[in-house]
C-alpha cells in the first residue's frame, strides 16, 4: 500500500475529513462537460490516461459504458512526510477520476502501517500522520466536493463491518499458497529475500480483501502494487466471480538523485516534500540530477511530465535572448526535441522547474502557516522518525 503505545481503538471523530472542503484549485476542470455529458468513450480516455498500465482496457470502457459511478480504490499508509508525488501525482490522478464520474475511495491504511512496522509500529503517531495528509490533499486542490471523495480509516471501517472483512481475508489466505503472498511483499516497499514478520505475511491477504470489501470496480494504485491486485484477479477466478476489479497502475516518479528508483521518505535529498519552502525546492531542484541532452532516467523531466505539463497544461522557460528566449512547450513531446538537441540546457530547464513545482505547493505552505490544527499536524509529524 503506497507506503505513544499503541493503541488499538478506531481513530476519533475528529479524524473523520470525509467532507472537508478543498482549499486550492488543481489542475481545473471547471470548464470540462460534466461526466454525465460525457460519452463512455471520452470517459474511458480520461480514465485511462491515469495508469501507465491498464488490465483490461476492453473491461474498463465496459464499466465505464454499463456502471454511471464507478468505485475507484486508492490506499496509502500513513508513513512520514508526503512527497510530492504522493500529494500532486495523486490529486491530479483523483481529480480525472472524479470528472469522469468515479467515485474515490481512498483507505487510510493505518493498521496496515501497523503491521508493517511504520512509526514504530505506533498507531497513534501513524493516525496524525494520515490527518496531516489529508490537510495536504484538501490544501494543494483535491476535488473533494459532493462527497466524490472518501477517506476510510482501516482501523475504523474493519472493525465495525468485522464479520464482513475477516472470513474474506480467510479465504483469501486459504486458496493461496505462502510462496504467492511471499510475491507481494514489494507492495510493502519490501523484497522476496527480506525476513518477514508473521504481520507483514497477513498484509497482502488483507489488502486484497480491502478491494472487495470496499466494492471496488478499479483498483487505481502505483505499479508497485501491481502483484497483490494480479491477486484480486486471480482470487476472482478462484470462486468464479465474473466481474474482476480493474487494475490501473500509475508512474512512480524517482527520486531526484542519479540512479533512484525511487523517491525516499527517509532521504530529504531525493524528493520534494509538499511543505517544502521555496529555497529549499530551489536547492534540491539546483541539486538533482539532470544530465544534459539526456532524457532517460532524467528525474527533471519526469518532474516536468508527471507533474509540472498536466497540472499548468504548459511549461514555461524564461532565459535570455542569448540562450534562446523566453519559450513555452505545450507538450513533453516538443521539450524532448529541444532538450536533446542541447536547445534546451539544464541551467535554463532547472530555474523553470523550480518555480513551476513552487507556485504548484504555495497553498499548502500557505495552509500550514495559517492553519492551527496544520501547523500542529507538521511540527508533529516533522518530530517523528521515520522507520523502515
Amino acid at each position: 500500500m503506497e507506503n505513544e503505545a499503541a493503541d488499538q481503538n478506531p481513530p476519533s471523530s475528529e479524524m473523520e475529513s470525509l467532507s472537508v472542503e478543498s482549499q486550492a484549485e488543481a489542475g481545473s476542470s471547471s470548464s470540462c462537460p460534466t461526466a454525465t455529458q460525457m460519452t463512455s468513450e471520452e470517459r474511458f480516455r480520461i480514465v485511462r490516461s491515469v495508469g501507465e498500465e491498464c488490465i483490461q482496457e476492453d473491461e474498463l470502457l465496459n464499466l465505464l459504458t454499463k456502471k454511471p459511478q464507478p468505485i475507484c480504490y486508492d490506499g496509502f499508509e500513513p508513513s512520514g512526510r508526503m512527497h510530492i508525488a504522493q500529494g500532486v501525482m495523486k490529486t491530479i490522478s483523483v481529480n480525472k477520476m472524479t470528472s469522469a464520474g468515479c467515485k474515490v475511495k481512498i483507505w487510510i491504511a493505518d493498521w496496515f502501517a501497523q503491521l508493517n512496522n511504520k512509526m514504530d509500529g505506533d498507531l497513534k503517531k501513524i493516525q496524525t500522520v494520515g490527518r496531516y495528509l489529508i490537510e495536504i490533499w484538501k490544501a494543494v486542490g483535491m476535488d473533494l466536493a459532493d462527497n466524490k471523495v472518501e477517506f476510510l480509516w482501516s482501523s475504523e471501517e474493519i472493525n465495525s463491518r468485522a464479520h464482513e472483512y475477516w472470513p474474506l481475508v480467510m479465504d483469501i489466505a486459504r486458496r493461496n499458497k505462502l510462496p504467492r503472498i511471499i510475491r507481494c511483499s514489494q507492495i510493502m516497499g519490501r523484497s522476496e529475500q527480506d525476513e518477514l514478520t508473521a504481520a507483514q505475511i497477513l498484509y497482502p491477504c488483507m489488502q486484497c480483501a480491502d478491494i472487495f470489501f470496499l466494492k471496488a470496480d478499479i483498483c487505481q494504485l502505483g505499479i508497485d502494487q501491481r502483484k497483490v491486485n494480479v491477486l484480486a484477479r486471480e482470487y476472482c477466478d478462484a470462486i468464479k466471480r465474473k466481474n474482476k476489479p480493474i487494475i490501473l497502475s500509475h508512474h512512480m516518479l524517482p527520486g531526484l538523485q542519479q540512479g533512484q528508483e525511487k523517491m525516499s521518505k527517509s532521504d530529504p535529498s531525493s524528493s520534494v516534500f509538499m511543505e517544502d519552502t521555496e529555497a529549499e525546492v530551489n536547492l534540491k531542484i539546483k541539486k538533482a540530477y539532470c544530465p544534459p541532452k539526456i532524457v532517460e532516467g532524467n528525474p527533471c523531466l519526469e518532474y516536468i511530465k508527471y507533474i509540472v505539463l498536466p497540472w499548468f497544461n504548459e511549461f514555461k522557460v524564461e532565459r535570455s535572448a542569448d540562450n534562446g528566449g523566453e519559450k513555452t512547450f505545450k507538450s513533453f513531446d516538443e521539450l524532448v526535441v529541444d532538450y536533446e538537441s542541447g536547445d534546451l540546457h539544464p541551467a535554463d530547464l532547472k530555474p523553470a522547474l523550480s518555480k513551476s513545482l513552487n507556485k504548484i505547493l504555495q497553498p499548502v505552505r500557505d495552509h500550514f502557516n495559517k492553519d492551527a490544527n496544520a501547523k500542529d499536524l507538521l511540527k508533529r509529524v516533522k518530530g517523528y522518525r521515520v522507520t523502515r
